[in-house]
């Protein structure tokens, strides 16, 4: 796809507490890198669980009563999750007091970030933050911290955050791609028409990537 007039675009619609956007990511990456495909990455903000009290919940609890899953279901479910972290070089660091958060206040900060093009850069700390170091993502001092770690100005960072600053441009694009019928994620759309969800796998993503390129430009 080295031929491409231009790069091609590839809009991730995510969250950062959802494991299957960063499995699928890395493996999109590593399709990408074995095709020597140009793109043009863009995230997009999705909330899992809008609804999240502050103070989060215990992840295993929180998967048991949202999906039905029995306890030996979202044990295996994180195994092989871990499983596949490894193969992506990518550590997950599963535990009984793991938990989910209220994650509004992680898309208003790469929102920020990404007008300082480092949007790409925080939404990958957060992933680390969360499913490797157990951090607190809905604390605001935790956000500033996983902010600066990257380079980025605490003050303002906090800034951000005190004030709500992108809370609408938030809400209306999170409001934009459910209005387009995406109600889970991870949801890659290609070309800004092609739609791919969930995470396929590398070896899926690579036959999807000579799919596009067999498509004739505009």
């Amino acid at each position: 796809m080295t031929d491409r007039p231009e790069p091609l675009r590839i809009d991730i619609v995510s969250d950062v507490v959802c494991p299957w956007c960063i499995v699928g990511y890395r493996q999109l990456k590593q399709a990408l890198d074995a095709k020597g495909t140009d793109y043009d990455l863009h995230w997009h903000p999705f909330e899992l669980n809008p609804g999240m009290p502050a103070s989060g919940q215990n992840m295993s609890e929180h998967i048991m009563e949202k999906y039905g899953s029995t306890a030996a279901e979202s044990e295996a479910n994180r195994k092989r999750l871990t499983d596949l972290g490894k193969e992506l070089d990518f550590d997950f660091s599963f535990g009984p007091d793991t938990r989910m958060h209220n994650t509004f206040n992680t898309h208003q900060l790469i929102h920020w970030a990404d007008t300082l093009d480092r949007g790409h850069d925080l939404k990958q700390a957060f992933f680390s933050a969360h499913f490797t170091d157990n951090a607190d993502l809905s604390d605001t001092d935790a956000l500033v911290k996983i902010a600066a770690s990257i380079g980025l100005d605490a003050t303002e960072a906090h800034a951000v955050l005190d004030d709500q600053r992108y809370a609408e441009a938030v809400r209306a694009e999170e409001k934009f791609w459910t209005s387009q019928g995406i109600s889970g994620v991870p949801a890659v759309i290609f070309d800004r028409k092609h739609l791919v969800t969930g995470a396929q796998g590398a070896e899926n993503y690579r036959s999807i990537l000579d799919q596009l390129a067999a498509l004739p430009t505009a």
